[in-house]
């Protein structure tokens, strides 16, 4: 497949914000109503964290680099991998998901974290969520800890970069 990842730009706003509703109420997906949102993809826009993949003038997958204090202040995370960052609101088509797509994704951000000066990554993931559990296999994650967060229950993995 011929694809290319580039920042996201303002005029992406509306597929991008089409990407993310298309994940609603999938299996394990935590997003609802309210997020992610127009003022999500704002603050990730404004901070040149949001990335998306085109392929034939489509946008068929997004990732960013997120700031959440929640998330940051977990226990598990090892502070010799400071400083660290989270890769966030991955998200793949859902006429896409199964190519490689959120791999490709992934590694690309690890890939701009690393270039960005830091030392480690970490996310979380919906501890039911088997075919993201398997994807994230391959690059040697680590569970560090486990906890419930936004009415879901989470693994938290991260990995030096």
């Amino acid at each position: 497949m011929d694809h290319r990842i580039v920042s996201a730009k303002e005029e992406n706003r509306e597929e991008i914000l089409s990407l993310y509703q298309a994940q609603k109420g999938r299996p394990y997906c935590p997003w609802d109503e309210d997020y992610p949102s127009d003022a999500t993809i704002s603050f990730d826009l404004a901070r040149g964290a949001l990335f998306v993949l085109k392929s034939g003038g489509r946008i068929k997958a997004a990732v960013s680099i997120d700031e959440d204090e929640t998330v940051a202040q977990l226990l598990c995370w090892d502070k010799a991998l400071e400083p660290s960052a989270e890769l966030a609101r991955l998200a793949v088509a859902p006429e896409e998901q199964n190519k490689g797509l959120g791999r490709i994704m992934l590694r690309f951000g690890m890939d701009e974290l690393k270039r960005r000066g830091f030392k480690g990554v970490h996310f979380l993931v919906n501890k039911h969520n088997v075919t993201a559990l398997r994807s994230y296999a391959v690059f040697g994650f680590h569970v560090v800890g486990e906890c419930r967060l936004y009415g879901q229950d989470f693994l938290c993995y991260e990995k030096e970069l």
